[in-house]
């Protein structure tokens, strides 16, 4: 099989139904799969999945078991030579699977590529980012945010600083949509399990640059995102008492910079 689609889905059957639509729509690849691991599992999506696509592989789960999880469910079923993994909330846009694959299968280097994301305004949507440090955790949380010092890291991080018209190698991108190959999974391994919610994407696209496979932004392949921003909070004194995702963040950072405490950033470009 040429590619399997791994869509990762929390509570959202109405944006869920819009992203399979839009691949049905849109994606003209030749002999592929589409499946749907769902977390914390509403019966109004269970039965949309039953009635409306019936012919797509469904993983209903209980719990929020959240995104590696549902990831590495997903793909533990799949077949496909290419993987490409989408949040529920992704709607593709015509031939941009196509041109993914197409970039991937023409650079052996590269691990994962990503698309440029776009909201539903046709404004950029930051998908590509420099890897995090415990500042950038501290600005992006805090009132300190605000200061111009604590906004030109921040922007940094953000990669403002380079034109997102064309292709780039970045540290990590949003794990909202990106394509790998069955290979370089096998090589780097899934999505490691301490990270149950945050900096999932972040740790992944890092290990595979420790593997020497490469993370390119490209954005001559476009998707549009319904970026959610749950846990965004620029006061981290109330967040922390009323957010429970802003929790979950600052205890994956923690996990992540912990991991890599005594471990040099990767080079790349």
């Amino acid at each position: 099989m040429r590619l399997s689609i791994i869509i990762t889905n929390y509570k959202n059957p109405e944006l869920l139904k819009v992203c399979l639509d839009s691949i049905r729509k849109n994606c003209h690849v030749q002999n592929f799969e589409i499946i749907v691991a769902d977390s914390e599992t509403q019966e109004k999506t269970e039965m949309m999945m039953r009635e409306d696509y019936p012919d797509i592989q469904f993983l209903p789960s209980a719990e929020n078991i959240g995104f590696g999880e549902t990831m590495r469910r997903g793909y533990n079923l799949s077949r496909g030579e290419f993987i490409l993994i989408l949040n529920g909330d992704i709607i593709i846009k015509e031939n941009s699977v196509e041109k993914l694959i197409e970039y991937q299968g023409n650079n052996p280097t590269v691990g994962i590529v990503g698309p440029q994301l776009l909201n539903f305004n046709e404004t950029l949507q930051y998908s590509c980012f420099r890897f995090y440090t415990p500042l950038t955790v501290l600005y992006r949380r805090t009132i300190l945010g605000r200061l111009p010092f604590a906004k030109r890291h921040i922007d940094r991080f953000l990669m403002k600083d380079f034109d997102h018209r064309h292709p780039q190698e970045v540290d990590w991108l949003m794990g909202s949509a990106m394509l790998t190959k069955r290979e370089c999974v096998e090589k780097v391994g899934l999505i490691d399990r301490r990270f149950r919610m945050y900096f999932e994407d972040t740790d992944w696209c890092r290990r595979f640059w420790e593997n020497k496979l490469k993370v390119i932004y490209y954005p001559d392949a476009k998707m549009y995102h319904y970026h959610g921003k749950g846990s965004a909070n620029k006061n981290i004194f109330a967040s922390l008492f009323s957010n429970k995702l802003a929790w979950l963040h600052i205890l994956s950072g923690i996990k992540y910079f912990l991991k890599y405490a005594n471990k040099k950033k990767p080079a790349h470009g």
